[in-house]
């Protein structure tokens, strides 16, 4: 592989045995996928998927203490996933064991991602993205990011690129400050195998938009046409939107990247050339789509279970989403004549963001509704197996993917949530 004297040195040991040991282990990674150089990192923060304390999880402690004492240690600042545990979230006795059992070595591994060069407290979220988080690329930086959901937004909402990398990795391409030069790195990479005309009634939900598309291309790169009916700029609210969807084709197949048709950042410089030769046409109309969500397996004991959990957000919701909710669940328990909600529902979002929230009237508004507002990983906190057993009802397609959590549209769950019947 080709590599600069900068990227030798470190590969020869110069920089010390361990860091030289990253350097090989990334250019292994690149090589087995046909990289012919390492190019350098250009994004000003990192970001990692591993923020869970998991006690299974030894070799991953053991790796970071001897990042750690070896002086190895990121060269730029990150953000990391959001932890699995909060206090205030419901949970009875035994699943309080559990989660202790489980995360026994989060406080210590918290303590790690100090030394290693987390950003701050409150970095820890999916969607470290928000202005509020502050870990924003620029348009064409290169990155060395894990979380699915946050390299796909960057990829196609911000112009960044970034592969999916394993977890690890992605701190190790902080520490040497490259990575290997492939995929979505290129600007081969980044052209799309499939156009998607999306010809539906009214404005799909995020969620199912993503995963029928998610699902029919897999890792590959979808060229969407169709949806500058519904947005006419890349706005906040389009920002959220697409947050979502691309969390969802990430999830519900392996997609790093979409182009959106006079929205996104390469969509609107490019256009249809961004099309490869060859590519394949994929509609999707209101059919496609009842036809996803028709096809969800349902993995509860009892299908007819009455919900006891709600999640909203997750990915973590953004400003505006949070004021959206808010505002909702207002309107629809005034319009039923109540105080609270009827199903315990948790709402998640960055630390930052969520504290801003909290202290707001709408967020106070919410707390006294009943709903918990939180910055947990949901996804973390149902992989307690005794979680995982209960009936829990989402909004999100990532969060039913990953576990037993059942997918409702946004408009049934809000009903289900505040008393209404399914």
């Amino acid at each position: 592989m080709e590599l600069t004297q900068r990227q030798r040195d470190i590969f020869e040991g110069k920089e010390g045995d361990v860091k030289a040991k990253v350097m090989k282990t990334l250019i292994m990674y690149g090589e087995t996928f046909g990289a012919e150089k390492m190019v350098d990192i250009t994004g000003k923060y990192g970001h990692l998927v591993t923020s869970f304390g998991l006690s299974v999880m030894s070799p991953v402690y053991d790796l970071m203490d001897t990042l750690i004492n070896s002086g190895t240690l990121s060269s730029q600042r990150f953000s990391v996933d959001p932890r699995p545990l909060e206090k205030g979230l419901p949970m009875n006795l035994i699943q309080n064991i559990f989660f202790r059992v489980m995360y026994s070595k989060q406080k210590d591994y918290d303590e790690q991602l100090k030394k290693l060069g987390i950003m701050s407290d409150d970095a820890y979220t999916c969607t470290c993205y928000m202005e509020e988080v502050g870990n924003i690329p620029e348009e064409g930086d290169i990155l060395s990011w894990a979380e699915s959901s946050a390299v796909v937004y960057a990829n196609s909402i911000l112009g960044a690129r970034c592969n999916r990398n394993s977890g690890i990795l992605d701190l190790f391409g902080s520490i040497v400050g490259c990575v290997p030069y492939f995929g979505l790195l290129t600007d081969e990479g980044r052209k799309a195998t499939w156009l998607i005309e999306v010809k539906t009634s009214k404005k799909p939900e995020a969620q199912l938009l993503g995963s029928a598309i998610g699902m029919k291309v897999m890792e590959d790169v979808p060229y969407v046409i169709g949806m500058d009916k519904y947005f006419s700029s890349l706005d906040e609210d389009a920002k959220a939107y697409f947050k979502d969807f691309g969390a969802a084709t990430a999830s519900n197949g392996a997609v790093g990247l979409y182009h959106i048709e006079n929205l996104t950042p390469e969509a609107v410089k490019h256009g249809r050339t961004l099309l490869k030769e060859g590519y394949k046409t994929f509609v999707i109309d209101d059919a496609v789509l009842e036809e996803t969500e028709r096809n969800y397996p349902v993995i509860w004991k009892d299908r007819n279970a009455k919900p006891k959990l709600a999640f909203i957000g997750c990915p973590h919701l953004s400003a505006a989403q949070l004021d959206s909710w808010s505002d909702r669940i207002n309107d629809e328990l005034s319009s039923r004549g109540l105080r609270k909600v009827a199903v315990k529902t948790v709402m998640t979002a960055a630390p930052a963001l969520m504290d801003k929230f909290k202290a707001g009237e709408k967020g106070q508004r919410l707390m006294r509704q009943g709903v918990i507002l939180s910055h947990i990983c949901p996804l973390m906190y149902m992989n307690n197996p005794q979680c995982g057993s209960m009936p829990v009802i989402t909004c999100s397609n990532k969060l039913r993917t990953y576990t037993s959590a059942r997918y409702y549209k946004e408009d049934e769950l809000l009903r289900m949530i505040c008393g209404g019947a399914r």
